[in-house]
């Protein structure tokens, strides 16, 4: 059985950990620190496999990433990276499947698709095979925006907002485990359900019994939200994850993100 290194051990890899108790963890806390000396603290097995989970730092090239592949000798057998559907870009809320067309339109997104690119030269004329999951935005257990409501901030009305693509993080771990033992490729994962960021509010507001959040038009959005917060909102896009069912095997528990905010409660 191959030995299987986790780079990061933040919201998504603890839970990787968690339920992959045999994996090893690579993360500052076991003195992994990408953004400094780094250095293995062991030698690498001679078969192993990698589920790389670390956010890029802002960089044009991803020095994280670019640290992590040097140590990496000898090369994995395969390496899982944990990349972002804003690669897509803006599609006007055309459905976009793996073969579409890369148009990032933030910095965020041009450093994933750079960070593929790189990928794909590392793994060039080698037996390491290479798995993308383009993730869209993720959900669970702290991370649903539950202060934001507390404190009525506003969100964009209705008629106003894009559709919504997402996957709660158990899921999300599903198919980073799944990756380990399905053909390799590029991957869209997401639950599904793609009713948007408004509603997920708005649900969220129900089940915790509080007033649905005050919504404002996306004019008036434009003049008081943030840049960061403003570029979320401008790409529209549906994402097909067919291919995560089909050929990576993995069908969403939480297809319903109802049910999953419920299971986040």
């Amino acid at each position: 059985m191959l030995s299987t290194l986790v780079v990061g051990s933040g919201y998504t890899g603890s839970r990787i950990l968690k339920r992959h108790p045999a994996a090893t963890a690579l993360s500052r806390s076991t003195g992994f620190d990408l953004d400094g000396e780094v250095q293995l603290p062991e030698a690498l097995p001679d078969a192993y496999q990698v589920i790389y989970t670390v956010p890029p730092a802002r960089a044009e090239h991803d020095p994280r990433l670019a640290r992590c592949l040097e140590l990496m000798q000898p090369l994995p057998m395969r390496f899982v990276y944990l990349s972002t559907t804003g690669v897509y870009g803006d599609c006007h809320g055309a459905l976009v499947d793996e073969t579409s067309p890369l148009h990032p339109t933030s910095d965020r997104a041009r450093r994933r698709v750079d960070a593929e690119a790189r990928l794909s030269q590392w793994v060039q004329d080698s037996d390491c095979e290479l798995t993308v999951l383009r993730v869209p935005g993720i959900y669970g257990p702290g991370r649903l925006g539950e202060q934001r409501i507390k404190e009525k901030q506003v969100v964009l009305v209705e008629e106003d907002a894009n559709p919504g693509n997402r996957i709660h993080v158990d899921d999300l771990v599903s198919c980073c485990l799944a990756a380990l033992d399905n053909p390799a490729g590029i991957y869209n994962v997401g639950d599904g359900d793609q009713r948007s960021s408004t509603w997920f509010a708005f649900e969220v507001a129900r089940q915790l019994g509080l007033p649905a959040p005050p919504g404002i038009s996306r004019a008036e959005a434009a003049a008081t939200f943030s840049p960061r917060r403003l570029s979320f909102l401008h790409d529209a896009r549906r994402i097909n994850t067919r291919k995560m069912r089909e050929q990576l095997g993995v069908t969403p528990r939480y297809e319903d993100a109802a049910d999953g905010i419920a299971a986040s409660l």
